[in-house]
């Protein structure tokens, strides 16, 4: 026995590591007939690990401060070391993280991976997507320029729609009457810590039941029916060597479109860092055009498209629940 094994022996002994490699790795068999499509799922946790190694990197130059945030991005830019590749990783890494996730949701919707047997892995994956969506909204605006200020504003707005609690909701988020340090701030703590926690957890939970159950394929073929008399699936393969090595591939090409991007198109042209907020939020001037990132561009247009003032309705039903309890308080005290 070698000394590595004679390592590993002991490790195995105190922790499953090499278990748990076989049982999701070398001896967990995937479907023969994965294709393109099949690639995205891999891309998004390849951005997610980027996603988390840029901030941690950001946040050691970053002030959440409304008085020194957007100062303290410009510093990342220009004066500390290779700050301004950090930043752009970041940014630029939020769009492509996107641009993976909604072309693995697709995958999912056009091979219906969300049926029977698969209905948690969908239910995760839609949990991590609206954590990714919140987490997004809150980075966007710790650099703390005029889209950011001014999108958080509208946004955060949204929510004094709801009937009765909607104005002190609004309140709640902010922290504040205004948008102000108080909401940066709290937007630092919850970009950093909370909601990447969160996100974690529900890729690993995400992970586990696909592992369970096992993958889906474009043939829709459930490769547990036939299996050879070792019990192994005659439509599939070992996730490792096989898929590892076939997801390498995909994952060079990919970080050669995302190298070009971010090198000579890191902007987007205005898609993915819009050109109001390389100008400090200002309260008192409102830019021409207040449009979300492209990735929020369905909400936003399912909002523009929203006629609807709710606003009288749910002081209406405010005023109808008060009248309510204080009958109910008269009719106490009388009774």
């Amino acid at each position: 026995m070698s000394k590595f094994q004679a390592f590993m022996g002991w490790i195995d002994d105190r922790l499953p590591v090499t278990a748990t490699f076989e049982k999701h790795m070398s001896k967990y068999y995937a479907p023969k007939n994965f294709n393109f499509w099949y690639f995205f799922g891999v891309f998004s946790m390849l951005m997610l690990a980027n996603q988390i190694l840029t901030g941690v990197w950001l946040t050691m130059s970053y002030t959440p401060s409304a008085e020194a945030a957007f100062a303290s991005v410009e510093y990342i830019m220009r004066d500390v070391e290779f700050g301004w590749l950090i930043r752009y990783m970041h940014s630029t890494g939020a769009s492509f993280f996107f641009i993976a996730v909604y072309l693995h949701m697709f995958r999912g919707l056009m091979y219906g991976s969300y049926q029977k047997p698969r209905e948690l892995i969908w239910i995760f994956g839609m949990l991590i997507y609206l954590m990714l969506m919140a987490e997004a909204f809150m980075g966007y605006v710790l650099p703390w320029g005029q889209m950011s200020y001014w999108g958080a504003q509208v946004i955060i707005s949204l929510f004094g729609a709801i009937p009765v609690i909607g104005p002190d909701l609004v309140q709640w988020i902010r922290g504040d009457f205004l948008i102000s340090g108080a909401t940066l701030n709290r937007f630092f703590a919850l970009h950093v810590i909370a909601l990447p926690l969160v996100i974690v957890a529900l890729v690993v939970l995400h992970i586990l039941a696909l592992h369970e159950v096992g993958s889906n394929n474009p043939d829709g073929i459930d490769i547990k029916k036939h299996k050879d008399e070792k019990g192994r699936p005659l439509d599939g393969v070992p996730f490792h060597p096989y898929y590892t090595v076939h997801d390498l591939v995909g994952i060079v090409v990919f970080l050669f479109v995302f190298c070009a991007v971010m090198f000579f198109m890191p902007t987007g042209g205005g898609f993915f860092l819009e050109p109001p907020n390389f100008e400090e939020a200002n309260g008192l001037k409102t830019p021409a055009h207040i449009a979300p990132v492209w990735y929020f561009g369905a909400f936003y247009t399912v909002l523009r498209a929203w006629t609807i003032d709710l606003r009288p309705i749910s002081s209406q039903l405010g005023g109808v629940i008060l009248m309510v309890v204080r009958s109910q308080s008269c009719s106490y005290c009388l009774g």
